[in-house]
């Protein structure tokens, strides 16, 4: 059998996906939503996320960011406040580490949120190869 040997796919040849999440624009909340920090992933599409009106809500993840938009703890979100449950809402944005920088520098979000620099990845090259985790040498003998 053949081995592969390019990324795939022609929608990649054609230059689809070419770093559009750049280029999107900041969304700010409106009547009916809330900015929140996730706390604690549930499963089954569902989040445990502190809002900034100090309430806890469980959250569902909704249809079109399921597979798309990969969500974890400590994320800014935004969410959609349900008017017959209060206790609950619906994710309907996730902010990158860079957006959710300007929305605390524009004053939107509580000086409490904590921003969550590893979900961007971009300070991944700073650490040893080895993720900080010291090998020891081991002789052809000793094995």
């Amino acid at each position: 059998m053949p081995k592969a040997k390019g990324k795939g796919g022609k929608t990649r040849r054609r230059g689809k996906n070419d770093g559009d999440e750049n280029k999107r624009e900041l969304i700010f909340k409106e009547d009916g939503q809330e900015y929140a920090q996730v706390l604690k992933m549930l499963g089954n599409g569902r989040i445990e996320a502190k809002c900034q009106d100090g309430e806890t809500r469980l959250a569902q993840i909704r249809g079109q960011m399921r597979k798309k938009v990969w969500i974890v703890q400590g994320d800014i979100i935004l969410i959609s406040l349900r008017e017959f449950q209060d206790d609950r809402a619906d994710v309907i944005h996730k902010y990158t580490a860079d957006e959710a920088r300007n929305l605390k520098t524009y004053g939107e979000l509580k000086s409490d949120f904590q921003i969550n620099e590893a979900a961007q990845g971009g300070d991944e090259g700073s650490e040893d190869e080895e993720g900080g985790v010291e090998f020891e040498e081991a002789d052809i003998d000793d094995i």
